[in-house]
């Protein structure tokens, strides 16, 4: 009966020792995920800001009056005597 308890003991600290290091390799993995979420969030939050800027410089190529100003003084377009204007209605 002895060697049973003995065998059982042994057993038993096996699976603390097992469990022990179970646990510290989750809290380590847990530790990484959260270092890895953290970078992916400020590469997010970085490509976030510059996405913001490409829409504001692209709105400010865009607008009306810079065309205007373009297609005026490098194209050398002009708006049309109001005379050969016509409307059209359906």
């Amino acid at each position: 009966m002895k060697a049973v308890g003995v065998l059982a003991v042994g057993v038993l600290l096996l699976a603390v020792i097992a469990s022990g290091i179970a646990v510290v390799w989750a809290r380590h993995q847990d530790r990484m995920a959260f270092v890895q979420l953290t970078k992916l969030q400020n590469e997010r939050d970085a490509l976030n800001v510059g996405f913001g800027q490409l829409e504001l410089e692209q709105a400010t190529w865009a607008s009306p009056s810079r065309i205007e100003q373009i297609a005026r003084g490098q194209l050398g377009m002009i708006s049309p005597p109001s005379a050969s204007v016509e409307m059209i209605r359906e």
